[in-house]
């Protein structure tokens, strides 16, 4: 079976999955979140294939990444699996640009990013502000029996995809005031792990998901490690290490989540699979590791900066 016909079966299935649950509860999945969304996406492209993917995709978020990840990708080939990653992507954040997004306060218009998110479904990109932020529970870590704790750490934006994740999933999210969302933040990254913005075709053309990834548990990051998919983009800086400090610890070789540094009598960093997350440099004891811009990994995602196109900006 090629990927393309996987593809269209599993779509197939999620249409008359759609229609099934619609007749049996007589339209009570039908909800106003969902007439909202319907109405921003227009009926056209609701009842085509992109609109009912979305809809499933929003609805059983933990199904859906388990099946594209434990099932779809392992039978896919190469060119099959970048065929998804250019249709759902990240690009991860320093702190510092997550915390912008949380704080934005005024709309950025529509601008070409291919410099910053290297990806043909993010490059038309609209970012509104303030935010709208919900956190959901992780469907990554969903998918694991013994999942990272804790499990609520992925922050959705903006309308209509709040609206749709509470109203259907109303055990699992919870509206984030700003404060709240910049603490999730700031604790995620004191645990070591990654902040990443995330983008997918259904959702037009919108950032929508800021995620605080575990490498065990991340599909971006599995997906990278298992089949070398280039699903995540660099933050556009690279990890330098300052030998006369470091101490061969080890710290932050365990900590990485890209297993991009490895330690001998001292720390060295791999150009090639570092993606500039950050997490080494607060982590290490010795302070003896720092981020460097590198305009070979591409421009960093800062709202910041985003007010007449897009410039290179500092951690």
């Amino acid at each position: 079976m090629t990927w393309t016909s996987a593809l269209v079966i599993l779509l197939v299935l999620a249409l008359l999955a759609v229609v099934t649950i619609l007749v049996c509860e007589r339209g009570r999945f039908v909800l106003p979140s969902t007439l909202k969304s319907m109405g921003a996406r227009g009926l056209r492209e609701t009842l085509s294939l992109k609109g009912l993917h979305g809809y499933v995709y929003g609805r059983w978020p933990a199904q859906y990444i388990k099946v594209l990840i434990d099932y779809l990708f392992p039978r896919l080939g190469d060119s099959g699996r970048q065929w998804v990653a250019d249709r759902y992507h990240g690009k991860v954040l320093l702190t510092d640009h997550a915390r912008a997004i949380v704080q934005l306060d005024h709309d950025i218009p529509r601008q070409d990013l291919e410099q910053i998110v290297p990806f043909p479904m993010a490059r038309d990109l609209v970012l509104s502000g303030p935010p709208d932020i919900a956190v959901f529970d992780c469907p990554c870590r969903l998918r694991k029996p013994n999942p990272c704790q804790p499990v609520q750490v992925c922050m959705i934006f903006g309308s209509p995809f709040v609206d749709f994740m509470i109203e259907h999933h109303p055990h699992s999210s919870r509206r984030l005031s700003q404060g709240e969302a910049l603490e999730l933040l700031d604790q995620a990254h004191e645990r070591g792990h990654v902040h990443s913005a995330w983008f997918k075709d259904v959702c037009m053309n919108q950032f929508f998901v800021l995620c605080n990834c575990c490498k065990c548990c991340c599909v971006g990051l599995d997906t990278m490690a298992r089949y070398g998919t280039q699903i995540v983009a660099s933050s556009g800086f690279v990890a330098r290490v300052d030998e006369d400090r470091c101490s061969a610890c080890g710290t932050c070789e365990s900590i990485c989540p890209f297993e991009a540094i490895h330690v001998d009598n001292v720390a060295t960093v791999n150009w090639e699979k570092c993606m500039g997350c950050g997490v080494c440099v607060d982590q290490c004891p010795s302070d003896a590791l720092s981020l460097d811009r590198d305009g070979r990994k591409g421009a960093p995602l800062d709202v910041r900066l985003l007010h007449g196109g897009a410039s290179e900006g500092t951690p």
